[in-house]
């Protein structure tokens, strides 16, 4: 959220004091994004700033001792890994995500879905080290299936933006994002998509400064407000 000033009287109101760090997935853009007004409407006094990123970047961020408050990521061996390194307090999960496919605006390579139509399309996926990337490897072994992408991208939005520019003819994304970006491309069921499904935990970094609000936005993620949220965008809330 932007700082804002303005002045009355010669009075001026005082920009907000507090920054709270949220480091988060890729993939949580949107639904952080809508939950940002929420919380900084109850807490006046808050500046909540995001960084979103591959997770597995976000860790290495962390680890080099970048100023975080929270990490939420995609999936729970990447948190594992900040949680090994000590970079995080208790973690929660709090959504999962299934894999789609997804195709520019009329689908021009005809694509049908993790079959032959991809013989001769272009196709983009997640590096295996994002979490986008080690669920599509997941899915594509569960289902016995090889994909022959023309490049792997560090985060399932740079997948996106490939698709919607029409750079790429099919991508694998998270369902989510697919829901988000309906304006640009045309989703496109994987049969046996839940066969493999990513959790997405949320934790205190333990170096912040500012833990009792990072304790808040957490409480905010897993409330009922925050979960339908989630659940109006195509994720699967914790409790389901």
């Amino acid at each position: 959220a932007a700082d804002s000033t303005a002045s009355s009287d010669n009075a001026t109101v005082p920009s907000r004091e507090v920054v709270l760090n949220v480091y988060a997935a890729a993939s949580l853009t949107e639904t952080f994004e809508e939950l940002e007004s929420s919380f900084e409407a109850a807490y006046p006094d808050v500046d909540v700033r995001f960084n979103f990123a591959g997770s597995q970047d976000l860790v290495s961020q962390l680890a080099e001792g970048a100023d975080a408050d929270v990490l939420a990521t995609a999936n729970e061996s990447t948190m594992a890994k900040a949680a090994e390194a000590g970079l995080v307090g208790e973690q929660t999960v709090f959504l999962s995500n299934t894999l789609t496919l997804v195709a520019p605006k009329g689908n021009p390579a005809g694509v049908t879905g993790l079959d032959s139509s991809l013989d001769n399309a272009k196709l983009v996926v997640c590096d295996t080290e994002a979490p986008c990337g080690k669920l599509t490897k997941e899915l594509t072994g569960a289902l016995g299936i090889t994909l022959n992408p023309v490049s792997a991208e560090p985060n399932v939005k740079d997948v996106l933006g490939k698709v919607a520019s029409g750079e790429a003819d099919a991508g694998v994304v998270y369902r989510t994002d697919a829901n988000a970006a309906k304006d640009q491309v045309e989703a496109i069921d994987i049969q046996g998509a839940d066969q493999a499904v990513n959790k997405y935990p949320i934790a205190p970094v333990e170096a912040t400064k500012n833990a009792e609000l990072a304790q808040k936005w957490i409480a905010l993620v897993l409330s009922p407000e925050g979960q339908s949220v989630f659940e109006r965008a195509g994720f699967t809330p914790a409790a389901q």
